[in-house]
């Protein structure tokens, strides 16, 4: 993409939506300006009085050193995470106060205070101790979206071991790949996860992918079903704790060891092994979980990710805990074993905070309005979205029905990426939200919109590559393994991160992610994203999801294909292929009309949700998923 090459954009939204009184003269950041203006000028002083909250074993020498590309935070101060997310409340009033209320898709109810779940988490980190696990081991951690899952991460970090945690439910090659690419001497995983009623046998694929791999000395199995006799290199999880003592003594860590390997889901082509550490991470998840989230000592937050992926690590596990929130997370389908769950979630236990995915909003949009409409939703303050590109259609329906077109609550979106570790672009509670606008720059980030060849797109509203220009503290430190893989990231546009994707800028300053740069179109000299015209699908009232992709033609350069799954009680057809052009005509003009609509009931996604545009070209071309080039390649 070169600067004569911009994103065309193509719609005329241009609705402003304004934060409800109640959220934004009660939000814990007043001054976003001021706040903002302070971490750009004085990074190292801003994130040094952030840090200052939390506790340290030794305080830092240096706020922060860059070698570019490679950089350091509170450099010589040592920590452990576990003991600000544990330790630190266990005498601060917070020690009886539920730290995370658990439900299994069957209905059960587990609730660990802060005093509880540390007992539990120091009783397995004596385990791992005592099974020789220890300061720079890493440990597989395949485990179902359950309490266990959340202790063995803890409880790795309690002794030093490098956690990586791989979703429950990727398949035996993907496990036994990320097991030998971490060289883990340690896997831990359980007998089944459940999904829409359905058992997972975990311990199947973990047998397959373990097998004759010498380096795995122990795997230690959750047993939730029934007890099974074990094999000479298996341990029983509640055994070992069962048999262990409650008091541990957190790992001494300096603030740069690592803290987790997490690897990326590969929709950007070859998993990569991110690496976060103990202390950065630690200060950068705590900020935006205050700041962003917006999080009251009384508020129930319930995240809707799982510990698999970097929402799960950052507002599941260490940021919620550090801040000594009370957290909400189930395991399941967010619709399953009815449409009308997470309502039912919201309304029992009083959700005030929900961080989410547009998938999701979008699969609660297909049930129609009837379900939200049964419910108390009134505790529901603050609604939050990141993942993908968030359409304005989503996010009007659910700010009408979820919130209360404001009575009671506000929506907005975010970005980030697994190797920011937290968010980016946002917009804050007392910020105007622009629906199909993630928002602005959050403290501490520099982020603008470039050319190729790295000059600033000046002209608001045209697009280019989302690039970050220096590094905040809860920011990947390396590539596991691959160093060059890491330094790339910052060599492609020399002086810039490059994140991958693109992005527009307004007069105002609001940020517009439209997706990967691989997701754009290029429709007779017009450079589309992929998300505009998803867009302008999902505003008409029939269509709950949508994915674009671009085909070759001889003419144009590429044609416009669209998958559409619609909302319940509707019906494809010609009719509504012609129904559907015409709408996408009147958003956003002929240029962007799609030549060809397929219906179908659902979209491919990956694990995490996002759609599988690039599975859909190769499906379309009769090409391998491996032959569709992009931008990690």
């Amino acid at each position: 993409m070169t600067q004569q090459q911009n994103l065309d954009y193509l719609s005329q939204e241009a609705e402003v939506i304004a934060p409800p009184p109640h959220v934004s003269e009660n939000a814990f950041l007043q001054d976003y300006a001021g706040e903002y203006q302070r971490s750009i000028e004085d990074p190292e002083g801003f994130w040094s009085e952030v840090a200052s909250e939390l506790e340290w074993f030794k305080p830092w020498d240096r706020v922060f050193r860059w070698d570019y590309p490679t950089f350091k935070w509170f450099e010589g101060a040592t920590c452990n995470i576990t003991h600000n997310a544990l330790d630190r409340h266990l005498n601060s009033g917070r020690k009886n106060k539920a730290a995370f209320i658990w439900l299994g898709e069957d209905g059960e109810e587990r609730v660990f205070t802060y005093g509880r779940l540390s007992q539990l988490v120091n009783r397995f980190a004596n385990g791992l101790r005592s099974l020789g696990v220890g300061k720079g081991d890493r440990v597989i951690i395949y485990m179902p979206l359950a309490p266990e899952g959340v202790i063995a991460m803890l409880a790795c970090a309690r002794v030093g071991a490098v956690h990586s945690v791989v979703y429950a439910g990727f398949s035996v090659g993907a496990l036994r790949d990320r097991i030998t690419d971490a060289q883990a001497k340690v896997v831990i995983t359980a007998d089944v996860g459940y999904r829409r009623g359905n058992l997972v046998d975990l311990k199947g694929i973990t047998d397959e992918a373990v097998k004759d791999l010498d380096l795995v000395q122990h795997v230690i199995y959750w047993q939730r079903r029934e007890k099974q006799e074990l094999a000479p290199k298996e341990v029983d999880f509640d055994d070992l704790i069962a048999n262990s003592s409650p008091h541990c003594d957190a790992e001494v860590m300096d603030s740069e060891d690592p803290l987790y390997i997490l690897y990326t889901s590969g929709t950007t082509g070859r998993p990569k092994g991110v690496v976060h550490v103990h202390g950065g991470y630690m200060v950068g998840t705590y900020y935006h979980l205050k700041t962003f989230w917006d999080i009251k000592d009384d508020d129930v937050f319930w995240c809707t990710s799982d510990i698999g992926w970097v929402v799960g690590h950052s507002y599941i596990v260490y940021g919620p805990l550090i801040a000594g929130a009370t957290t909400v997370f189930r395991e399941g389908a967010i619709d399953y074993p009815h449409p009308g769950i997470a309502y039912e979630t919201i309304e029992k236990y009083g959700v005030n905070v929900i961080f989410t995915a547009p998938t999701a909003v979008r699969m609660l949009m297909r049930y129609g309005e009837e379900y939200p409409l049964k419910y108390d939703l009134t505790s529901l303050r603050f609604l939050t979205c990141a993942g993908e590109p968030l359409n304005p259609e989503a996010q009007r329906w659910a700010y009408q029905y979820l919130c209360g077109s404001g009575q009671w609550g506000y929506m907005v979106d975010n970005w980030w990426q697994t190797e920011t570790g937290g968010p980016c672009l946002g917009t804050l509670a007392v910020m105007d939200s622009k629906p199909g606008k993630v928002g602005r720059q959050l403290p501490g980030v520099v982020a603008d919109v470039v050319d190729m060849e790295g000059q600033p797109v000046t002209e608001p509203n045209k697009g280019g590559m989302l690039v970050l220009t220096r590094p905040f503290p809860h920011m990947f430190r390396t590539v596991f393994g691959d160093p060059e893989r890491y330094a790339r990231d910052w060599e492609r546009l020399p002086g810039y991160y490059f994140t991958g994707d693109v992005a527009l800028k307004d007069e105002d300053g609001y940020f517009m992610v439209v997706g990967r740069a691989d997701d754009v179109l290029n429709v007779a000299g017009h450079r589309i994203g992929t998300a505009e015209v998803e867009s302008a699908l999902v505003s008409h009232a029939a269509v709950a999801e949508a994915a674009v992709i671009g085909k070759p033609d001889a003419l144009r350069g590429e044609s416009i294909k669209a998958f559409v799954s619609l909302r319940v009680g509707q019906s494809p057809s010609d009719e509504m292929v012609e129904v559907l052009r015409g709408h996408v005509r009147h958003e956003l003009g002929p240029i962007a009309v799609p030549a060809e609509i397929d219906f179908s009931p659902t979209l491919p996604k990956t694990r995490s949700g996002k759609i599988m545009r690039r599975l859909l070209k190769a499906r379309e071309l009769g090409l391998d998923p491996g032959d569709i080039t992009t931008l990690e390649e």
